[in-house]
C-alpha cells in the first residue's frame, strides 16, 4: 500500500503583486515502510511539503493521500484527528512542553488519540531509545540529544504508520546527531514505519532508502 501520495500538488503564496509557486504540480509516492529524504536549498519548499503531508496546510491544486485517505479533502478537525492517530511528527526544535516531564511529554501523544496510557509501554520505548533514566526530568534538564529522543518517543508511542521529520538533527552537534539518527533508523526498521524527512544533512539523508531533491517546485532524484 502507498503510505503517502502527492498527485499534481501545487502550492503558491503571494509575494507583493505576484504569485510564487513553491510546489508546482509535484508528484510523490512513498511506499509502506519506505524512508525518503527530501533535500534542497533553503526556501525551496521542503517544510511546505511536510506541512501539506501532515494536513497542517492545504494545496491550491492537487490531491494528497495518506494510506488511501484523501487528507487534503478533510476538514480541519478531521485532519487533526487523522494526523494524531496515523502520523508521528519530529521537529528540529523538539516541540516539548517545558512544564511536563519527559514521561508526560511522551504519553501526551496517547491522550491526543484517546488511547489508554500504558506506563509499561512508555518505559519500554524509553528504554529502547536510551532515555529511561531521564523520564522524570523536564526538558530544561535534558541535553539536546535527550530532548530529541523524547520527541522521537512521543512520535512513535501511538504506533503511527508514517513519520514526518523536519530537520530532526539540525539543532544537534555531529556526534549527538549520529546517535539520534542511529536510534531513529533502528526504531523505524523494527516497526516498518514509513518516513519522509526533510533535511540539509547528508548523514541524515543516508539513513533513508531514497533521496530526492526539491528543485523549482518539483522533485528530482538526487545525483
Amino acid at each position: 500500500m502507498t503510505a503517502l501520495a502527492f498527485r499534481s500538488v501545487t502550492r503558491q503564496y503571494s509575494a507583493g503583486s505576484s504569485q510564487v509557486h513553491v510546489l508546482d504540480q509535484l508528484e510523490l509516492d512513498v511506499a509502506e515502510g519506505q524512508r525518503i529524504a527530501i533535500m534542497g536549498a533553503s526556501g525551496s519548499g521542503k517544510s511546505t511539503l511536510l506541512h501539506l503531508a501532515a494536513g497542517m496546510d492545504l494545496p491550491d491544486e492537487g490531491r494528497i493521500e495518506v494510506f488511501g485517505t484523501a487528507v487534503s479533502e478533510l476538514d480541519e478537525p478531521e485532519r487533526t484527528r487523522f494526523r494524531a492517530s496515523r502520523m508521528g511528527l519530529v521537529f528540529q526544535d523538539y516541540n516539548l512542553i517545558d512544564s511536563l516531564t519527559a514521561f508526560e511529554n511522551i504519553e501526551l501523544a496517547l491522550w491526543l488519540t484517546d488511547q489508554a496510557v500504558s506506563k509499561s509501554e512508555v518505559v519500554a520505548l524509553a528504554g529502547e531509545l536510551g532515555i529511561e533514566p531521564v523520564l522524570d526530568r523536564r526538558p530544561g534538564q535534558l541535553s539536546g540529544g535527550e530532548q530529541q529522543r523524547v520527541a522521537i518517543a512521543r512520535a512513535l508511542i501511538h504506533k503511527p504508520n508514517l513519520i514526518l521529520a523536519d530537520e530532526p538533527t539540525g539543532s544537534l552537534d555531529q556526534d549527538t546527531a549520529n546517535d539520534v539518527l542511529h536510534v531513529l533508523q533502528q526504531s523505524l526498521q523494527d516497526r516498518q514505519c514509513a518516513m519522509v524527512m526533510v533535511t540539509h544533512s547528508d548523514a541524515a539523508a543516508a539513513i533513508c532508502d531514497q533521496i530526492q531533491v526539491l528543485d523549482h517546485g518539483r522533485l528530482v532524484p538526487a545525483a
